[in-house]
């Protein structure tokens, strides 16, 4: 059976121009363009799906948006940003959660996919699993072939439009930012190894550390969660600043140390990344990275919907925030 990604390969056009000639897109192809790929179509035979057809003229006004928690305060940011972008365009956001299982993420684009949603937005970190990532991007690819549209946050990956964060030199402008304010003994909650934005945060952090010559931070891996922090803060040993590499961790550690009378800047200083919104009522105020997460996801929704060819990467750098969570050490 003759697929899109023949006549595309037949034609030397990209599978995206091949779909909008073939599938009845409204958006504009060059008249040379068009002949290539019409011809082809004709020299192998093909014949267009009707379903794709519809799917690539737009008729539907549903997005499918699928999170990795969404009960942690980063997905429901991002959510709320993409959510209001959509309402913009007099589109409806339907909303699947992974519990962070991969499986589960590459299972819901095959059942968006089927449904023929006009685009498809995936929020949260890549796994450090090349096997997995690549049957996601097939899974992608073959939603793609059928007109439809598709958009990430967090690693640039899996050859779609991306926004990514910045998360290594985030970390590294926090861990630096710290140790002019005199801490040298460092720790890092940094979460579970697999999962690279986690791994991204706690690297960026350590190798600044190293480069400004102080001892390498100890590392203590754990969930990506309040509970990993709470239960990692209590494996942070002499440590004068804790850094963990999300928000919710931090405020788990926060309640690990009131919990035992560690008082947080007075025995230890926290710092966190994201800058949630609950932050606004967390006592003491966190110090974090902040990341525009709502813009973020409203961003992400644009770029699904635009109609560029070639996949754009828009890098977001994060912002340091000291607040009351971190004291001066030292003299």
């Amino acid at each position: 059976m003759v697929t899109l990604e023949d006549v595309a390969k037949q034609a030397g056009v990209s599978l995206a121009t091949a779909s909008r000639v073939l599938n009845g897109s409204t958006r504009q192809v060059g008249a040379d363009l068009r002949a290539r790929v019409e011809r082809a179509a004709d020299e192998l035979g093909y014949r267009a799906n009707v379903a794709a057809q519809a799917l690539a003229r737009g008729a539907g006004n549903v997005i499918g948006l699928v999170v990795h928690d969404l009960t942690d305060p980063y997905f429901a940011a991002l959510a709320d940003g993409a959510m209001r972008a959509a309402a913009g365009e007099g589109l409806l956001v339907m909303v699947g959660t992974t519990h962070r299982d991969p499986e589960q993420e590459i299972a819901y684009v095959a059942t968006l996919n089927a449904q023929r949603v006009r685009a498809v937005l995936l929020a949260g970190s890549r796994v450090t699993d090349a096997e997995v990532t690549a049957r996601l991007r097939s899974e992608l690819a073959r939603y793609q072939a059928g007109g439809g549209r598709v958009a990430c946050v967090g690693q640039d990956l899996l050859g779609v439009d991306t926004i990514a964060p910045a998360n290594r030199a985030g970390a590294a402008a926090l861990a630096r930012a710290l140790a002019e304010l005199g801490h040298t003994r460092f720790a890092v909650l940094a979460g579970p190894p697999h999962l690279m934005t986690a791994a991204d945060r706690c690297a960026g952090f350590v190798e600044a550390v190293e480069e400004l010559g102080l001892p390498t931070p100890h590392v203590v891996h754990g969930p990506f969660d309040r509970d990993g922090g709470y239960q990692a803060a209590i494996e942070t040993g002499d440590a004068t600043c804790v850094f963990a590499v999300n928000d919710v961790m931090a405020v788990g550690a926060l309640a690990a140390y009131r919990e035992r009378g560690i008082r947080v800047p007075q025995d230890v200083s926290v710092a966190g990344f994201d800058d949630i919104a609950t932050l606004r009522d967390q006592v003491p105020a966190l110090t974090t990275v902040r990341l525009p997460l709502t813009d973020m996801g409203a961003r992400a929704l644009e770029l699904a919907l635009g109609e560029g060819e070639a996949p754009v990467v828009e890098e977001i750098t994060g912002e340091v925030v000291l607040r009351e969570s971190v004291r001066r050490c030292g003299p």
